[in-house]
């Protein structure tokens, strides 16, 4: 018969090792990132968070609030192969997984990759984009591969896809559909800074001056603050996936995202609830935010900190909720205060 055994004690010095590098590295990132954006802690947070999950990242917001910026900062920051898609009208899918080319010399057909075979993927403003262009990040999301005519390739890892919407602009858009939504593992809404934060931006600004090039020059930009090498390495990021697996999770925590979900499907105003990828999502989610926070255990705080993010994009309201005027948001909020979680304000 075997019996279970606790931790080696040189497992536990390992562990704590890890969680105190990884929390180091945390530290050195928004240091990094913090040079080039003001403010936006929260939407830091929510890269990280994704970053250590494997997770997808959807950012809204209207333009000028620096989405592009925080996610170009982000890849080079930490050393991962970065690249960007412009969605546009015209783009095709070959466009982003790659296509067969017919090699004239040896006259046979060979795989060209596109930027999707990448760790860091920005798909700016991916709203832009036909139905069958979105559709083509489905299985690139999911399952960590791409097919390009018949044969099937593994993404590298780590692989994220972090995209950007801007949620007032209709023209020319067209609406994310369900199945795509829910891969998103977070959803985070972009607000303006506060009036200090924009101060500061406007003070940054003044002082970036002009970069000589040839023999002309060019006014310098938020991206040309940042001329430093990454703070950290793939292998930091993969010893803080690691790290992320270690903070514990109650059984309570897990029934309360279990009822929470539940509830998003019975729900009077509520058309379509969570599925069951929201609670996945929540309970990994919430794990990554107690490491950040320098937690190794999980807490109502993240459940409520996250939900919005998590779960809003997931929910849809019927008519007669619409007509009188309420949203998700308030929606959700009613659910955590019905389920006796304290508002955070």
């Amino acid at each position: 018969m075997t019996t279970a055994t606790s931790p080696s004690a040189s497992d536990t010095a390992a562990s704590a090792e890890a969680t105190d590098r990884t929390i180091r590295f945390i530290e050195a990132v928004r240091q990094q990132i913090g040079k080039v954006v003001v403010g936006q802690d929260v939407v830091v947070e929510r890269l990280l968070v994704a970053l250590f999950t494997g997770g997808h990242l959807l950012l809204q917001g209207v333009p000028g609030l620096a989405k592009t910026l925080l996610v170009s900062t982000l890849a080079r920051t930490i050393d991962l192969a970065f690249a960007r898609i412009q969605f546009t009208i015209d783009l095709l899918p070959s466009d982003i997984l790659g296509s067969e080319i017919l090699d004239q010399r040896t006259n046979e057909f060979r795989v060209v990759k596109g930027p999707m075979f990448t760790n860091l993927l920005l798909a700016d403003e991916i709203n832009r984009a036909a139905p069958k262009v979105q559709s083509a990040l489905l299985e690139a999301m999911q399952e960590r591969r791409a097919t390009i005519g018949k044969e099937t390739f593994k993404l590298p890892a780590p692989f994220l896809v972090i995209a950007t919407q801007n949620p007032v602009e209709q023209s020319g858009t067209f609406e994310l559909p369900e199945a795509q939504l829910d891969r998103f593992m977070l959803c985070h809404r972009l607000e303006y800074p506060t009036p200090a934060e924009e101060r500061e931006v406007l003070k940054r600004n003044l002082t970036l001056g002009v970069r000589r090039e040839d023999k002309g020059a060019v006014a310098r930009t938020e991206f040309d603050v940042l001329d430093s090498g990454p703070v950290g390495s793939v292998e930091d990021l993969v010893v803080a996936m690691e790290a992320v697996h270690q903070v514990y999770v109650s059984d309570t925590f897990v029934e309360h995202v279990v009822e929470l979900v539940k509830r998003t499907r019975h729900h009077p105003r509520i058309e379509l609830g969570c599925s069951p990828r929201a609670g996945i999502a929540l309970t990994k989610a919430a794990r990554a935010r107690a490491l950040i926070c320098g937690r190794a255990y999980v807490v109502p705080d993240d459940l409520y900190a996250l939900a919005d993010d998590v779960m809003l994009h997931r929910m849809r309201l019927n008519y007669e909720a619409l007509a009188e005027g309420y949203t998700g948001a308030t929606v959700l909020r009613e659910l955590l205060d019905d389920f006796g979680f304290v508002s955070r304000g």
